[in-house]
């Protein structure tokens, strides 16, 4: 397996494919069934160059399997954390080890940029998630907020990762 950044000439459908896919799959069951088969081709294509995320690509053989995009956090209330804005690969992927290595470039590239603590969001019913992240060292904050997926209202929950802390979240600061 190979890890590196996205490239100019790296088709951004091939990407968003991993994407649909990944969707299609994980939360089947979490997130309405009619949502998921209407995602479109290239739903997440244009999102893929976004001026301050770094893009990773996770290829096999040279063919993309994997991806995650990175990069300051988006919330207003943790301006010095980084953010996994997402993660995915494709299903067949799942389970094989290739989430922790992704994971393992994506804490990297953020660790790089000079981020320590860093976030992302993971649906509340998602256990598979929740038990993978809890697993390499992040831990729920306390933290929910709904959001709205194909009509239904669908609880996030934010994981935040100290390494200095060992995995101590940003709120239990002294």
């Amino acid at each position: 397996m190979e890890i590196r950044p996205l490239r100019e000439t790296d088709s951004r459908l091939e990407i968003s494919r991993i994407y649909e896919e990944s969707w299609r799959s994980a939360y089947r069951g979490l997130v309405p069934q009619a949502y998921l088969d209407s995602i479109p081709a290239g739903h997440w294509a244009e999102a893929l160059d976004r001026a301050d995320w770094t893009t990773l690509v996770m290829l096999d053989g040279g063919k993309p399997v994997g991806t995650s995009s990175v990069g300051p956090s988006r919330w207003p209330e943790h301006p010095e954390f980084g953010e996994i804005v997402s993660l995915y690969l494709l299903p067949e992927y799942m389970g094989r080890g290739c989430g922790r290595t992704l994971l393992e470039a994506a804490v990297q590239e953020l660790e790089d940029r000079g981020f320590r603590d860093i976030l992302l969001w993971v649906l509340e019913k998602n256990r598979r998630a929740r038990s993978f992240y809890e697993k390499h060292g992040f831990q729920f904050s306390g933290t929910r907020m709904e959001s709205g997926v194909g009509g239904k209202l669908l609880g996030e929950l934010l994981y935040c990762r100290r390494p200095e802390t060992g995995g101590t979240l940003w709120k239990d600061r002294g």
